[in-house]
């Protein structure tokens, strides 16, 4: 099912343009209804390889589907985010992690009937820019790569800009109080800052860690150190399974939940296992690329601090974090944000969306409350009692 496209490139976000539209989806959509789906048909995870997959993997490498009594398969990789829309739709996959801006797209652009059942994570992104730069304001009148419009890091690194009296555009040379951005394959965007064909980028780990061991570039700001706590990517399934297959989907969702806590406790190990030296190969990426993403020293974080790239170190953001719970605050904030963020093409749905109501309908949390109150609850993962919480961006 991979092909040799670009991960993010142009080619697959104008595909998955195409995809995410009524008469785009309905083909493939046809396609999965002509399956036969028995009872017993196994988890078939499609995902990219970056640490957002994290708990999806883990929960496959570790056997925590088969403890819960369900039949997996071999995780998929995939090379976009078109083809793991298209793979979901088709059924083809059952299971997938998405951008969660791409998550609204997919249930409101298209009328995908799937739902978010829990976060696959939070934080695990960072502003990465050429050793030469030295501040966020530094990047005006320069060139920064973003993955896909539909992503949290073009919300947050347009927060960023705006609050360092920066504005974007996307075509055109940028005046010194503008910052062009430009859509870049991750792998692309590490050997483009090399070349200085870019002053900086914005993107799930480990590229930016791959900067940074390389001696490449270096981090401005972590994303999970402007929006405390923020989810990227979700874990997202079809609605006829929520609602047709309840013990099944509550064992998926148990699983990657305990998936996740075992990674908060296993970190290394968690690096190793995601590693290209994993007999598995979950990802391309290193082991010791990957330890500097789910490992970070002591004295990284507090370095990071010293040299402003974390401005919040009460926060404890720890690069990257795993807990399940999806709060709907943050679903309603980030349609909020979503509208104030330069995105191109089709965007009318977006415009019409009531935060509110998106919060609501998007998630349906009933899985991941069960599996959450078998491990423990929310203090299983660090976090007090209750089921809502206030988002704190602060750049």
């Amino acid at each position: 099912m991979p092909t040799e496209d670009s991960l993010f490139s142009r080619r697959d976000i104008m595909r998955l343009s195409a995809l995410l539209t009524a008469s785009g989806a309905l083909p493939f959509l046809r396609a999965r209804a002509a399956r036969a789906e028995g009872p017993d048909e196994p988890v078939r995870i499609g995902y990219l390889p970056i640490t957002d997959a994290t708990p999806l993997l883990v929960a496959h490498g570790k056997g925590f589907f088969e403890a819960e009594g369900l039949a997996v398969e071999k995780p998929v990789m995939f090379r976009g985010w078109s083809q793991v829309v298209e793979a979901f739709l088709a059924g083809q996959v059952n299971v997938v992690h998405l951008l969660s801006p791409i998550a609204i797209w997919a249930r409101y652009g298209s009328g995908i009937p799937a739902r978010v059942v829990a976060w696959n994570h939070t934080s695990g992104s960072g502003l990465t820019a050429a050793n030469d730069i030295a501040t966020v304001a530094d990047l005006g009148g320069k060139t920064v790569a973003v993955p896909h419009w539909y992503s949290i890091h073009n919300v947050v690194l347009q927060r960023l800009l705006r609050d360092n009296g920066l504005t974007v555009i996307t075509t055109g040379t940028p005046a010194a109080n503008q910052v062009a951005l430009s859509l870049m394959s991750p792998a692309d965007m590490v050997p483009a800052l090399a070349a200085g064909q870019i002053a900086g980028y914005i993107v799930a780990e480990p590229f930016n860690a791959a900067a940074e061991i390389n001696g490449i570039g270096k981090v401005l700001r972590f994303t999970g150190d402007v929006w405390r706590d923020h989810a990227c990517c979700l874990v997202f399934m079809h609605e006829d399974h929520l609602a047709n297959r309840p013990e099944w989907s509550q064992k998926v969702v148990s699983a990657m939940v305990k998936a996740q806590l075992w990674t908060r406790d296993n970190r290394a190990e968690t690096a190793q296992l995601l590693s290209s030296a994993d007999p598995q190969k979950y990802t391309p990426h290193s082991p010791e690329v990957l330890a500097r993403v789910l490992t970070p020293s002591d004295a990284d974080m507090q370095g990071y601090a010293a040299s402003g790239v974390v401005r919040h170190p009460d926060w404890q953001d720890r690069r990257i974090d795993f807990q399940p719970y999806p709060f709907p605050s943050y679903t309603a904030e980030l349609v909020r944000m979503l509208k104030d963020t330069l995105v191109q093409g089709e965007r009318g749905f977006l415009d019409a969306l009531d935060p509110a109501f998106v919060a609501g309908d998007l998630v349906d949390d009933r899985f991941v409350k069960t599996a959450l109150e078998g491990v423990g609850g929310l203090p299983a993962f660090g976090l007090p009692e209750g089921w809502t919480r206030s988002e704190v961006i602060e750049a």
